[in-house]
């Protein structure tokens, strides 16, 4: 069987940096196992496969070692296959996931997704888990991820986290953040535990950033940067229990797999 699969930089607007996904567009569905093992082979944070319905597309996203609820630069990436390769005429896309009903329109070079907002709430101190970051917390919140404050951009983008002990973590992930200086907030993302030591952009993270960061600095919209290795700007503003996540895409590689 061949398949077309795309290889896309999400929120960046220059090749090798952002968060790279790997696009897959489907005829029909696979196994899962299969598609697990093609997002254990591409080996990138996320693998994204899309299947065309009536009103739009059915979406579903694998980590090397998980299918996951929410990913958004994988989505980001999907949407600009559908617009510059599959479809374009089309300046929205709608999307049909786990993580509910989604979409990403296009203006210019400019692609913006319309997420659920997800606003952390305060929880008690983790001395593992401040262990485990290697950083003092000054703040720990959570939702389906820890979110840690930490005192300044510095220690954000300092930090060196043991991978070992963020596996035993009992959520998700963990997102550490802090105020910014050229930007409003920073942050950087750790899921070990499901295939992905630190994600280079996570889109689905900033449903939690933009709603926690826009009431504490009383600003909207905001602008985020993700400060790891590759980096990655995120236009984020809160509407409400929806967040809209904006960004560029690149396309690196398109190419055909064999199953």
């Amino acid at each position: 069987m061949r398949l077309s699969l795309f290889q896309v930089d999400a929120f960046t607007s220059v090749l090798f940096a952002g968060n790279p996904a790997a696009v897959c567009p489907l005829e029909n569905w696979l196994p899962d196992l299969l598609l697990q093992k093609i997002a254990a082979e591409n080996n990138l944070a996320e693998t994204a496969f899309f299947v065309r319905e009536t009103d739009g597309y059915q979406l579903r996203w694998f980590t090397p070692g998980v299918e996951v609820d929410l990913c958004g630069h994988a989505t980001l990436a999907s949407a600009w296959v559908i617009m510059n390769e599959l479809d374009k005429s089309a300046a929205t896309v709608r999307f049909r996931s786990r993580g509910g009903e989604l979409s990403v329109s296009r203006d210019g070079d400019r692609y913006t997704l319309n997420f659920p907002s997800s606003m952390p709430e305060r929880l008690a101190p983790n001395a593992g888990l401040e262990e485990a970051l290697g950083t003092k917390i000054v703040e720990l919140w959570g939702g389906r991820d820890y979110m840690a404050v930490l005192e300044s951009e510095a220690a954000v983008r300092a930090m060196k986290p043991s991978m070992e002990k963020l596996r035993a973590i009992d959520r998700f992930a963990v997102i550490v953040t802090a105020e910014g200086g050229d930007y409003d907030f920073v942050s950087r993302f750790f899921a070990p535990a499901k295939g992905v030591d630190e994600d280079p952009v996570t889109g689905s993270a900033h449903c939690t950033l933009a709603p926690f960061w826009a009431g504490r600095l009383g600003k909207n919209p905001l602008l985020g940067f993700q400060a790891s290795a590759r980096g990655g700007e995120v236009h984020c503003e809160v509407r409400g229990d929806r967040v809209l996540l904006s960004g560029g895409a690149v396309k690196y590689l398109q190419g055909t797999i064999f199953v």
